[in-house]
């Protein structure tokens, strides 16, 4: 007998909440995952570790005008919740949503600074845009207008994307480019991308249907997920 559709949501929300743990992501009760199931959502629960949820473990969400509240499951949903609720109300093509405290993405949160205000490199523009703003909560909404990462201020990161796959991939990216960013820094900083070659690879974040405006220009489209090197390739092919 194959697995219902929440059955097969909750293994995947359990298997994001482990490998957030396994990669030193989150520690103690640090983090949560989210993901939208029908009208309702499935979350894991507050105060337990990422690397003890289980599909039994996870809460399920109901939200209206007045908030938030469990509807099923035994544990209580975490407070932040309301973050991951503005997300999913700004964007529709939002189907999941990570929270997680990466060190070198962190690092840089707490520090109240941004290490990709001017991008200096190609693929993570295609893949995450061309801002990773430095917000606090209340900013969320708005944020996720423009981009599809975002570092909370004195806090962590923020991810969000259609499936789990997504949210997770664009999670260690952040998380591999603030770590280059940082060690660049003693070497002199990081040196940005002319501004012709963002715009170009922006174009391609569009055409690859990702990103806010990618991912309206794409809906109800149905396909393979875009070769994002090749799409780099074609940004800055020089003539």
């Amino acid at each position: 007998m194959s697995a219902s559709p929440r059955d097969s949501l909750a293994l995947a929300i359990s298997g994001l909440c482990h490998y957030l743990h396994a990669r030193g992501w989150v520690a103690n009760h640090d983090g949560n995952v989210s993901a939208r199931l029908g009208e309702r959502f499935l979350a894991s629960p507050t105060a337990v570790s990422k690397a003890d949820v289980g599909p039994e473990s996870l809460v399920e969400v109901a939200a209206d005008a007045e908030g938030f509240r469990v509807v099923a499951g035994e544990r209580k949903v975490f407070s932040e919740f309301s973050l991951h609720l503005a997300a999913y109300r700004a964007r529709p093509d939002v189907n999941w949503v990570c929270h997680a405290h990466p060190p070198y993405a962190t690092a840089w949160a707490v520090a109240g600074r941004s290490f990709w205000d001017e991008p200096f490199m190609g693929e993570p523009v295609v893949s995450l845009g061309a801002e990773i703003p430095v917000i606090d909560g209340s900013q969320l909404g708005d944020a996720l207008g423009r981009c599809d990462a975002v570092l909370l201020r004195n806090h962590g990161v923020i991810t969000v994307g259609p499936d789990a796959e997504t949210a997770r991939l664009r999670m260690e990216l952040v998380e591999h480019v603030a770590r280059i960013a940082a060690l660049a820094e003693p070497l002199g900083g990081v040196r940005p991308l002319p501004a012709g070659d963002v715009e170009k690879l922006l174009a391609a974040r569009s055409k690859a249907g990702l990103g806010p405006s990618g991912a309206a220009a794409r809906a109800g489209e149905s396909g393979p997920k875009p070769d994002v090197g090749s799409l780099v390739a074609e940004a800055l092919r020089r003539f």
